[in-house]
This record gives C-alpha cells, sequence and structure tokens, in this order.
C-alpha cells in the first residue's frame, strides 16, 4: 500500500511528479542503500583478483587502488543515474532507474587481471571503454535482436554467471585467496561471521516486508560486521591515510588494448543491454502499469553504454540497470526520476570522499563473503526462475545440455586449453561466453520441428498407453 501523502495514485504513476521533499530525500536515499553493497562489491572482487585487494602488499598504504575503484563505482554509478533520470537528447529512459556496476561482466573480468596488479588493469580498463561505446550502439538495434535471446538463452547465462561467482563467495568467506593454503583459511573464526550474515540476512529477508527486506543483505553485512568487531577482525587504521576529498583521474592505469577483454566485454554488453530492457519493462509494468515505450528501451541502451565508457575512462568498472531498486519501486509505488536523482546526487557526493571507501575496507573479507554468498546465490536462481519459462522439449533439452556442459565443464577445468592462445583462454575460461555463444548459435540452427516431433512423440506414447 502507498502512502497517500506523497501524492495521489496517479501522480505516484508519472515519472516526472516530484513528491514533497521531505519525503522524496529519504525515499532516494533508501534506493542507495538497496543497492549500496552490490554496487562496490565487483570492485572488491577485481581487485582481489588482481592482487591488490585484501591480504596483499598494498595494505601496508591503506589499499590506494581498491578505495579508488569504491570510490569511482559510487561517483559513476550516480552520473550513470543521472543519465536514465534526466537524460539528453536520445540518452536515458527518464525513468526511475537506478544504475549500478554490474555483477555480470565479473567472470570476464576476473581472468583478464588475475595476478597482475595495476598492470592489468590498463587492459581492462580500456576493454571497459570499447565494451561501453558497444554497449551504447546497441541502443539503435536492440529490438532487432532479441528475437536471439529468448529465455533459454538468457536464462542459461545467468545461470552461468551465477554458477562463476558462488565459488569466489566461498573463498571469501573463509578468508580470501591470500589464507588459502594457510591454517587459518576456513577456521571457525573466519566462518562464523559469515554465518551470521548469511542467517540474518535470511531472517530479515523473510520475517520482515517493505524496505526492510529490500536492504537485508546489507543489514545482514552490518550485524555480522559487529560480530567480527568484537572478535578483533575489523582495523580501522587505512581510513586516516585515505583522503577527504579527490578528483577521478582520466587513464588513470594507462591504455592497452588487449582482444580478449575488448570481445568479452562486448559480448557481455549485449548481456546487460537485454537485462536492461527487463529491468525497465518491470519498472513501468510495477510503477506505472504499461508496457515501457521503444523511446523508453532505447534511451535506457544509451545510457547504459555510455555510463559504462565514460566509467572505463576513469578507472571506474561496467554500469548496468540495478534490479533490486526495480522492486523497491513496486514496493514503495512511487514512480518519480526525481526522487532517484536525489539518490544519484548522493552517490556522486560519496565518490568524492575516499574515506567512504576506506571505511567500505574496513569491512573484514569473510563478512563480505556472508553477503557475496547471498547475492551470488540469488543471480544463480533468477536464471533458473528465467529457465522455469522455457518449454523443456528434446530441442531445447539439448541446447541446455550442451552448453551447460562446455561453458560449466571449461570453467571447473581451464588447464584443458592450456595449449590454446592467451586470449582464447581468457574468453573461454570463463565459461559463460562459450555456454552463451553456444546456446545463441544452437537456437538459430536448430529446426523447431526437433521439438514439434518430440512433442508428437510423447502424446503418441500416451495415446497408446491409454489404449493399451
Amino acid at each position: 500500500m502507498t502512502d497517500t501523502s506523497l501524492g495521489t495514485a496517479e501522480q505516484l504513476r508519472d515519472p516526472n511528479y516530484t513528491p514533497p521533499l521531505a519525503k522524496a530525500v529519504p525515499l532516494g536515499i533508501q534506493h542507495v542503500l538497496a543497492m549500496f553493497v552490490s554496487n562496490v562489491t565487483p570492485a572488491i572482487i577485481v581487485c582481489g583478483a588482481a592482487g591488490i585487494g585484501f591480504g596483499s602488499d598494498q595494505g601496508a598504504l591503506g589499499f590506494p587502488d581498491m578505495n579508488y575503484m569504491i570510490q569511482m563505482s559510487m561517483l559513476f554509478a550516480g552520473i550513470a543515474t543521472l543519465f536514465q533520470t534526466i537524460g539528453f537528447g536520445p540518452v536515458g529512459a527518464r525513468l526511475p532507474i537506478v544504475q549500478g556496476t554490474s555483477f555480470a561482466f565479473i567472470p570476464v573480468m576476473i581472468p583478464a587481471v588475475a595476478g597482475l596488479g595495476t598492470a592489468g588493469l590498463g587492459g581492462l580498463m580500456t576493454g571497459v571503454v570499447i565494451g561501453g561505446l558497444f554497449h551504447f550502439c546497441l541502443g539503435t538495434v536492440i529490438g532487432k535482436i532479441r528475437f536471439a535471446l529468448p529465455p533459454l538463452v538468457t536464462g542459461l547465462i545467468v545461470l552461468m554467471i551465477g554458477l562463476a561467482l558462488v565459488k569466489v563467495g566461498i573463498q571469501y568467506a573463509a578468508g580470501g585467496v591470500p589464507l588459502m593454503g594457510k591454517p587459518e583459511f576456513g577456521s571457525l573464526a573466519k566462518w562464523l561471521p559469515a554465518l551470521v550474515v548469511i542467517f540474518v540476512t535470511l531472517g530479515v529477508k523473510f520475517f520482515t516486508r517493505g524496505f526492510t527486506a529490500v536492504a537485508a543483505v546489507l543489514i545482514g553485512i552490518i550485524v555480522g560486521y559487529v560480530v567480527a568487531y568484537f572478535m578483533g577482525q575489523v582495523n580501522f587504521g587505512n581510513i586516516g591515510r585515505a583522503a577527504a576529498f579527490a578528483l577521478p583521474s582520466p587513464f588513470k592505469y594507462g591504455f592497452e588494448f588487449n582482444t580478449a577483454i575488448v570481445l568479452g566485454m562486448c559480448f557481455m554488453a549485449i548481456v546487460s543491454a537485454i537485462e536492461t530492457v527487463g529491468d525497465t519493462s518491470g519498472i513501468t509494468k510495477g510503477g506505472a502499469g504499461r508496457e515501457a515505450t521503444d523511446k523508453e528501451i532505447s534511451g535506457a541502451t544509451f545510457a547504459d553504454g555510455l555510463g559504462t565508457a565514460v566509467a572505463g575512462i576513469f578507472g571506474g568498472l561496467p554500469n548496468t540497470s540495478f534490479s533490486q531498486n526495480v522492486g523497491l519501486i513496486a514496493i514503495t509505488g512511487v514512480m518519480s526520476r526525481h526522487v532517484v536523482t536525489i539518490g544519484a546526487i548522493f552517490l556522486i557526493v560519496a565518490g568524492f570522499v575516499p574515506k567512504i571507501g576506506a571505511i567500505i575496507n574496513t569491512v573484514p573479507i569473510n563478512v563480505l563473503g556472508g553477503g557475496v554468498i547471498v547475492m551470488f546465490g540469488m543471480v544463480a536462481a533468477s536464471g533458473v526462475s528465467m529457465l522455469s519459462d522455457v518449454t523443456w522439449n528434446r530441442r531445447n533439452m539439448v541446447i541446455f545440455a550442451i552448453s551447460l556442459s562446455i561453458g560449466l565443464g571449461l570453467q571447473l577445468e581451464p588447464s584443458a586449453l592450456q595449449h590454446v592462445g592467451k586470449t582464447a583462454q581468457i574468453l573461454l575460461t570463463s565459461g559463460l561466453l562459450p555456454a552463451a555463444a553456444i546456446a545463441v548459435f544452437l537456437n538459430l540452427i536448430l529446426p523447431e520441428e526437433l521439438a514439434a516431433e518430440a512433442t508428437e512423440e510423447v502424446s503418441g506414447g500416451l495415446a497408446g498407453n491409454g489404449k493399451g
């Protein structure tokens, strides 16, 4: 039920309506809190994979690069959100779409930077910029390529994203990659705060309502953080080293063209664009009771790509629309894009304050692990939910089986590709790209008659059994 003091029912369905400021500001902050953890986590994971995150030599310096990437995650999530809510020209849906750093790109980014330190970030950021420009161009054709991505393909892709990430969640909860092989890894002291996060998140999610339920992961991490603090696992020493204010640096990590990263980013841009189409439609249906227009969908895609490209220039990661905020709009019933604009301004202000990134970095990696176990599991569950819309005939089962087997198999045993080039290894060992490419290819070439024949065989067999 919506709060009538916010406005009339007709006003609340209008994206151009602005609620009273005293209520619009808290609603905007609520959007930020709902997406905050998910927005900064990819930067922490990428830095960890590169060897400049938790447990690295940069700890003595206060994790400057990780703090910077967290700062950019906040800043450009806010800027990309403004592209959506305010817009200019064809850019932006002019809808309450919240942008944030995308989990979907992590399986491609991890092998691209693994163990390379800051030297691997130049190629990554160049890929983000080019991928963002490619994503921007998809805005002109997004409606024409949707036929190639039915629920069978998109559900498999989302499931593979979740499966590629769950290992990271377990590693974090057990103490992080730097502790692997040491007695501390997987100890009860590491697992206890992580388990507290998981159980508190579950409790809040299922036994509360409204925004509290939406922010369940954030609340779980806060409780786990308190537990870790009393266990002596929280260190505030690096906060003092962080600046109170800093501007972003263009091409901070240089410019390096890496074919594998660029191809991976461009492919994942298609996935991200389809996700944004779904979120845009979800917002208009849940908030205004109507379908999204072609102009809104193309505008949202333009903003998605532009936000990603600009973020990459300054050392940020790819942006996409955030689905949890779509659900928040359905809960509050407030369709105002100006409410989300207020939230974007808070993100931008936070992005200019490195101390906020330093405070986030006081969260122990095992506490964060409890949160990402839930988040990554939900990604996989979302893929399964999308697959529930598939008609499981013989044709679709063959497509799913082959795509999943090869994609997941290469992810689990990357050494199987030790004799191929480095570019191919980066693209294929993520598991995500081969699974998606195979699914798209088979879906386009395998005849629908195969499915029809299978249905007829089943129907005939049932009829024969009945006669017998």
